[in-house]
C-alpha cells in the first residue's frame, strides 16, 4: 500500500553545525503545530561524527525525519538541489541549519498557500538573536517585493515556503555559480512565473554569529549580489525606476576635471570615470 505524501517537506542542509544550534533547530521543527510534514536533513560534513550521531538520535524517535549523508562535501547549492529532488511534499519549507522556527510557522504558511493558489513563494519576518536583536521586516505585497528585488533580496530565505510545482513546471532550481547568493538568484528567476507574499509577522528566529555564511563569505556574496542585481535591473527597468523614485536615487554626484569625468555616484555606487564601479555605499 502506497504511503500518502506529506503536505510539506522541510529542507535543511547542514555543514559542521554547532551541536547546540543543531538540536535547537531540529526541535523547533518537531514541535510545530502543523504536523503533516517530512523533515529532510542533508549532512554535507560526513566526517563529523558528533552531528551524525545527534541527527540519527532524533530520527530514531521521530520517523518524519529523513536523514541523508553525502559521501563527500559537495557544497551548499548542490545539497539544496538534492533536497529539492528528494522532497515529496506539495510545499517546500526552506530552513537553515542554525535558526529556530516559531511553533506556528508551518501552519501559517500552509494556510496562506492553500487559500492563495496564485502565490508560489511565501515568507515573513525574522527576529535576530545572539549577536544582534533587531527585527528584519520585508515588504508584504507581490509588487513591492518585486520592486525591492531590483536592489536586494526582499524575501528571507530561511523563512520561506515554496509551492513545489512552480519550480518543477518552470525547471528552476538553485544555481551554483551564484553561491552564496543563490537564494537571491532564485527569487529573481521566479519573478516572471509566480507571485510572492511576506506574512507581516515573525516566523523564524535568525541566529547572527561569526560562522554565518554572510559573515564568512562577505566578499564573494557582494560580488555575486552585484551580478544578480545588474541582471534584474536590466530585465525589469520599470521596477527599478520605481525603487529609485521611492528612495530618490539616481545620479547624486559627478566630479569632472577640465571636462574629463572622474567620479560619479549613482544608485548607491561610486563609479570611477563614470562607468567603472568601485564600491557600494549606504545612505542614511
Amino acid at each position: 500500500m502506497q504511503t500518502k505524501a506529506p503536505k510539506v517537506s522541510v529542507l535543511t542542509p547542514i555543514y559542521n553545525t554547532n551541536p547546540i544550534h543543531l538540536r535547537e533547530m531540529i526541535e523547533s521543527i518537531l514541535s510545530q503545530t502543523f504536523t503533516d510534514f517530512e523533515f529532510l536533513i542533508s549532512n554535507d560534513s560526513p566526517e563529523n561524527k558528533e552531528i551524525d550521531k545527534i541527527i540519527k538520535e532524533y530520527a530514531k524517535s521521530d520517523n518524519r525525519i529523513q536523514y541523508y549523508k553525502n559521501d563527500k562535501n559537495i557544497g551548499i547549492t548542490r545539497s539544496r538541489n538534492k533536497l529539492l529532488k528528494m522532497a515529496q511534499g506539495e510545499y517546500l519549507a526552506i530552513f537553515d541549519h542554525d535558526d529556530i522556527s516559531l511553533p506556528d510557522r508551518l501552519e501559517k504558511q500552509v494556510d496562506f498557500l492553500d487559500n492563495n493558489p496564485y502565490v508560489g513563494v511565501v515568507s515573513g519576518w525574522a527576529q535576530c538573536f545572539e549577536n544582534r536583536n533587531d527585527l528584519i521586516k520585508k515588504p508584504e505585497s507581490d509588487i513591492k517585493i518585486k520592486i525591492y528585488l531590483t536592489d536586494n533580496s526582499s524575501v528571507i530565505h530561511t523563512a520561506t515556503m515554496i509551492r513545489k510545482s512552480v519550480l518543477i513546471d518552470n525547471n528552476i532550481e538553485y544555481e551554483e555559480y551564484y553561491s552564496p547568493a543563490e537564494d537571491y538568484r532564485l527569487w529573481t528567476r521566479l519573478m516572471d512565473v509566480t507571485h510572492f507574499y511576506n506574512i507581516p509577522c515573525v516566523l523564524v528566529k535568525y541566529r547572527v554569529h561569526n560562522e554565518n555564511t554572510t559573515a564568512k563569505q562577505n566578499s564573494t556574496m557582494s560580488k555575486k549580489h552585484d551580478i544578480i542585481q545588474q541582471f534584474v535591473c536590466n530585465r525589469y527597468p520599470m521596477l527599478r525606476n520605481e525603487f529609485d523614485k521611492k528612495y530618490n536615487l539616481g545620479t547624486k554626484f559627478r566630479l569632472r576635471l577640465f571636462g574629463i569625468p572622474l567620479l560619479k555616484i549613482k544608485n548607491n555606487k561610486i563609479y570611477l570615470f563614470e562607468f567603472i564601479p568601485v564600491f557600494k555605499i549606504l545612505w542614511r
